[in-house]
């Protein structure tokens, strides 16, 4: 333990206090009372702040609930995720990144983010304090008087698997980056390691991406704690096809940006409750009609981008195939198409069969579109069967 270790206070804190509260009950009654909560993560709560509209999602995560052992229950399971493999790979190259006390990941940090007159960090002059603390809600704590501490004194900190709280629609998150470096100027720089190469000085755009949007969490949840977070997180990755760690700095402020205002849409997940009938369960125990009843009584935003991202995305694309929804052809195709939601709506519009309908389309521009669209494909066919 270093100096800066043994000055700090240990935390008490009570697990269990926040407990107690009527919205962790009404959870964990939803969840199931055997069910063990299942932590929401970063990679989550950024596709959730992605589709701000489901209900569905932001209950079922602020619950806890398994959303793959739900969708095996309702016969919809999800055919995606992390393989072993992958997950061994990735623990292996975290532990080579972290070795020697995490002295060559400072260097990184040094390297990409810091400052042009920020010393660089000498052999043995990186803190590394002790962040074990008893139960989530203590370690957010003792990670907080670390990163309050490390700022006071001016010298490079690296804090390992930190854990930071974030609020979502009205709920506490428990999150955990997987380091936070904080430069001698008091800045915090968030660290997300990832086991995708860089290949050629340049990675896959959409898994670039992807990490961007997860250390935009974090940086939102350090944010909270008053502390001046690095608008940039350092993205450290394989270098070619080795194991060697190479590392890029990636602009974080419009996705910090878009999740702040994102997350501020959820609505709280008090309300959500509030509205749904008595007794209703999601515990995966329960007769498949049952959970189908429970999941259908929360609405939905389903977009085909839900697919690579959500568990129960298949059920909810079945779902809304049956009712024949205009979400199953994106979110772009229904932006464009106004008040009709329904597929049948879109071809009798088309048809221009909706006029003195209750779906009357007369003066609706997308139905007009629709009209004019059909009309260019019948002329367009009848010259093409004349040739």
């Amino acid at each position: 333990m270093s100096q800066a270790d043994a000055t700090l206070p240990r935390v008490s804190y009570n697990p269990d206090s926040q407990q107690t509260t009527a919205l962790r009950r009404r959870l964990a009654e939803l969840r199931g009372a055997d069910v063990a909560p299942r932590a929401m993560d970063a990679r989550a709560l950024a596709a959730l702040a992605a589709n701000p509209g489901c209900r569905r999602r932001a209950l079922l995560d602020g619950a806890g609930v398994d959303k793959g052992a739900l969708a095996d229950a309702l016969g919809s399971p999800a055919p995606f995720g992390q393989s072993q493999f992958a997950f061994v790979r990735g623990h292996a190259f975290e532990a080579r990144v972290k070795g020697d006390g995490g002295a060559e990941l400072v260097r990184l940090v040094h390297a990409r983010t810091a400052a042009a007159d920020t010393p660089a960090p000498e052999p043995g002059g990186v803190s590394a304090p002790d962040l074990s603390a008893p139960g989530p809600d203590g370690r957010a704590e003792r990670t907080r008087q670390a990163l309050e501490r490390a700022t006071a004194d001016g010298g490079w900190t690296l804090l390992d698997h930190p854990m930071v709280r974030l609020d979502v629609a009205g709920s506490p998150v428990h999150l955990e980056p997987d380091a936070v470096a904080v430069h001698p100027d008091g800045r915090w720089t968030v660290v997300e390691i990832k086991s995708f190469p860089i290949l050629d000085g340049s990675a896959d755009p959409a898994k670039v991406g992807a990490a961007a949007r997860q250390a935009a969490v974090y940086a939102l949840a350090l944010e909270a704690l008053g502390g001046r977070v690095d608008d940039r997180a350092l993205l450290v990755c394989p270098k070619d096809f080795s194991n060697l760690p190479t590392a890029e700095a990636v602009d974080l402020r419009r996705q910090i940006a878009t999740t702040r205002r994102q997350l501020a849409r959820l609505t709280r997940l008090e309300e959500i409750a509030a509205a749904l009938p008595e007794g209703t369960t999601f515990d995966p125990a329960r007769p498949p009609a049952e959970l189908a009843g429970s999941v259908e009584s929360v609405p939905a935003a389903y977009a085909p981008q839900c697919l690579s991202t959500c568990e129960l995305a298949f059920h909810c694309r079945d779902r809304a195939r049956c009712g024949g929804a205009v979400e199953v052809l994106g979110r772009e195709v229904r932006g464009e198409l106004g008040g009709l939601t329904t597929i049948g709506a879109v071809m009798a519009a088309a048809r221009d069969e909706a006029r003195g309908t209750a779906e009357d389309s007369a003066g609706d521009p997308a139905a007009a579109a629709l009209r004019r669209a059909a009309r260019l494909r019948t002329e367009a066919l009848a010259a093409a069967g004349r040739r």
